[in-house]
């Protein structure tokens, strides 16, 4: 899971968190889940350095996070910077927001997007970010 973290990204911490959260689930929460959501986000995220990460949600097969592009074709890429995704995973900043003020790009379907905010609100109290 360490390989989630990545120095130079904030936001990753808040992913490797979401992470732990999923791998501390019982297979039933797991398909709960993954019911619930039924997709496979792809994050790319730039941070100050004007580097490039990307992490994949899937909640469509495994329930898990990890880093690297999407095994099978994600339902949305998001691209966004590393503060923008901090602020989305602290729940300071509302990701209709962060799209409509071009903060946040989507690649795919992006009302499938919306349900990054309710994956990280549903994970953010157990993770305890």
């Amino acid at each position: 899971m360490s390989d989630i973290q990545v120095e130079g990204f904030k936001s990753s911490a808040a992913l490797a968190a979401l992470a732990k959260v999923f791998d501390s689930y019982n297979e039933q929460e797991k398909k709960n889940q993954i019911k619930k959501t039924n997709g496979i986000f792809e994050l790319r995220i730039k941070n100050a350095e004007g580097k490039e990460g990307i992490w994949t949600i899937d909640l469509k097969n495994t329930g898990t996070v990890y880093k690297g592009e999407s095994k099978t074709k994600p339902n949305v890429t998001i691209l966004v910077s590393d503060d923008t995704m901090q602020q989305l995973a602290d729940g300071k900043l509302d990701g209709q927001n962060a799209y409509m003020t071009g903060k946040l790009k989507t690649k795919g379907n992006m009302m499938f997007a919306t349900k990054l905010v309710a994956v990280l609100k549903a994970t953010k109290t157990q993770a305890k970010l």
